[in-house]
């Protein structure tokens, strides 16, 4: 059996976690001087509820390469022999350095080593990056190959479409996302930016007025974008308001032919840290 492990940021539900035997090798998140690890020490509703009293901006830090190593140690001594990390955006973090050198070491330590690793720069956030690990584990269960989900994972992952709007403008512009000009603008203006990712990074790709237009926005852009071929299911992120993903999901089956999975899952507390509360996000395969 293939092991797939990742960092925290893919932010895919416990149930899905559980049900696909996926590890994650925790964030750190650094809270008035305080380091919890993500979803180990800390969970998205507690932090959420916190957030908005902290005098100081919450801190991320990536995991370990000890982090890894130790995922890939336990998986190694439960008999796997092929092991696929799939890791956020090296653009946004050193997640993925870290993941690479823990592969490294690993085979310093042992050389002779008949084990296969291979570590995924997923040029994507949050569930960006927790679609290609759902799609490869459900490709695992199907019986594809390692070679055949490495291979998946370095040609498509660049077509994860991501959006993401955010509710408050400040986390965005003191975690460097906006600039202060835009940040001002859309407060002045009361526009919701709308993010994608752009060569791995965050990039502005569009504002709109009020949850509605956005809502509108990321219905429409689907179905202009979607790839029916690829796009087996659509996972739809929140922070903090679990009905307004309620309710783009009803949108997108009232206004789009879509009839595959649509799983709503809320966003970790890595990611919170830097969108804040009301953000709501959507992720699918594009053309």
């Amino acid at each position: 059996m293939i092991k797939i492990m990742a960092d925290s940021t893919c932010d895919l539900s416990d149930e899905v976690l559980k049900m696909y035997d996926i590890s994650l090798a925790p964030l750190t998140i650094n809270i008035e001087g305080k380091v919890y690890k993500d979803r180990v020490d800390i969970h998205p509703d507690e932090f959420y509820g916190m957030m908005e009293a902290l005098p100081e901006f919450p801190t991320t830090g990536m995991p370990s390469p000890a982090e890894y190593q130790k995922i890939m140690n336990e998986a190694i001594e439960d008999g796997h022999k092929e092991i696929i990390c799939i890791c956020m955006s090296s653009g946004t973090s050193g997640a993925y350095q870290s993941a690479v050198l823990a592969r490294d070491y690993f085979f310093e330590e042992y050389p002779n080593s008949n084990v296969k690793v291979h570590i995924v720069d997923s040029k994507s956030m949050s569930h960006g990056s927790g679609w290609l690990i759902l799609k490869s584990a459900l490709m695992r269960e199907r019986g594809a190959s390692f070679e055949e989900i490495v291979a998946f994972n370095e040609k498509y992952k660049t077509k994860v479409k991501h959006f993401l709007s955010v509710d408050d403008l400040d986390h965005l512009l003191k975690s460097g996302r906006l600039t202060n000009a835009s940040a001002i603008i859309g407060k002045i203006l009361m526009l919701k930016p709308i993010m994608s990712m752009k060569d791995g990074k965050g990039a502005i790709v569009g504002k709109e007025r009020g949850l509605k237009r956005v809502l509108q926005h990321y219905t429409q852009e689907f179905i202009k974008r979607n790839d029916p071929k690829m796009t087996e299911f659509i996972i739809l992120g929140y922070t903090s308001d679990h009905k307004v993903a309620e309710n783009l999901k009803a949108k997108i089956q009232l206004d789009t032919d879509f009839k595959g999975d649509i799983h709503i899952m809320q966003m970790g507390v890595s990611v919170g840290t830097h969108v804040g509360l009301g953000a709501i996000s959507m992720f699918f395969m594009e053309k």
